[in-house]
């Protein structure tokens, strides 16, 4: 087998970084050419070096990152880097394509690097069923951004022995709390039933950001962004103590504060 080469297309150093050290040490016979922060730079080291096999985030800044399929997938075997496994799974069962989840799994990427030089030793073929699989996950990513009047607009939650709605734009921020999700607004806190994951769903992401598994953060409530050793964030709101983290897969939200 010639020796194979890949440039991996995520904007997040820290997220590109552990990709090659562990792919360095599963497949020491790959070459990983420069890395690319978008899909207009991870189409350019492709045309440039003639990639074998391309590292796509789906979530990238610029081109996006459907499209760069699309005009990489004839020529390249693509894996999509996600840091949500619903963007993925069902999509890529046909065998055209894999994924792999943010932060990734050790073994699970050896399954990706034996695949790869499965299809390595073949003729390149593209599978016809290529272009239906990506239709599928536009439909995927598509169902996140919903029209504004779809969008949460209270919360029903339980305040001591009564049920209480919470206007959403007075939410600061909410958090995981073991079965339940804590709701904190202008007037106090209160717990709900829904899960944090379900209501990431229908929120509106240009004012509410995921900065952890657990937590969700209403950005027009935030006081102050305070950075630690090795690049660790932490946010503050305005009128609470609380301290709210933001691990290494939402970092690229506060970049720029």
């Amino acid at each position: 087998m010639k020796q194979a080469t890949a440039p991996i297309a995520d904007d997040e150093p820290l997220l590109r970084e552990p990709s090659r050290s562990h792919l360095g040490a599963l497949w020491p016979r790959l070459e990983l050419v420069d890395d690319a922060r978008n899909g207009a730079e991870a189409l350019k080291l492709f045309e440039l070096h003639r990639s074998d096999i391309v590292f796509l985030d789906i979530h990238m800044p610029g081109l996006n990152s459907i499209d760069t399929a699309r005009q990489l997938a004839r020529r390249a075997h693509l894996v999509f880097v996600t840091v949500y496994e619903q963007d993925a799974a069902q999509a890529f069962q046909q065998g055209a394509l894999d994924y792999l989840v943010k932060r990734i799994d050790r073994a699970r990427l050896a399954d990706t690097v034996e695949r790869l030089q499965r299809q390595l030793a073949l003729p390149f073929h593209a599978s016809h069923t290529l272009d239906a699989m990506l239709d599928q996950l536009t439909g995927r990513l598509g169902q996140r951004i919903q029209p504004p009047s779809q969008w949460l607009q209270w919360f029903k939650a339980s305040v001591g022995n009564s049920v209480r709605l919470i206007p959403v734009d007075q939410v600061r921020f909410i958090r995981a709390e073991e079965k339940y999700t804590r709701v904190v607004w202008d007037e106090g806190e209160a717990l709900i039933r829904k899960s944090i994951r379900e209501l990431a769903e229908q929120l509106d992401l240009e004012r509410f950001v995921r900065t952890h598994r657990s937590v969700i953060v209403n950005l027009g409530c935030v006081r102050e962004v305070v950075r630690g050793i090795n690049e660790t964030v932490d946010v503050h709101v305005r009128g609470s103590d609380e301290v709210l983290p933001v691990s290494r897969s939402y970092l690229h939200h506060f970049r720029q504060m």
